[in-house]
């Protein structure tokens, strides 16, 4: 909702794009994004991978558990 969309024209290996068609189970278009999705989740996970050990946190585990 309320998204710009932009269409693209690509060129990519045939074999590639049939592994990751295979891969999805979709069609080109949800492939791609999907693809694209993981690329930009990739670099946030990269930069939480940077915080492993900078980050102190104090979680009762216990006290999380009562809610169950």
């Amino acid at each position: 909702m309320g998204q710009t969309r932009r269409k693209l024209t690509v060129e990519v290996p045939e074999d590639l794009l049939e592994r990751a068609l295979d891969a999805s189970g979709e069609g080109i278009t949800q492939t791609v994004r999907r693809g694209l999705t993981l690329v930009a989740t990739g670099r946030s996970y990269d930069a939480l991978r940077k915080l492993r050990g900078k980050v102190r946190l104090k979680i009762n585990l216990d006290k999380l558990r009562e809610d169950r």
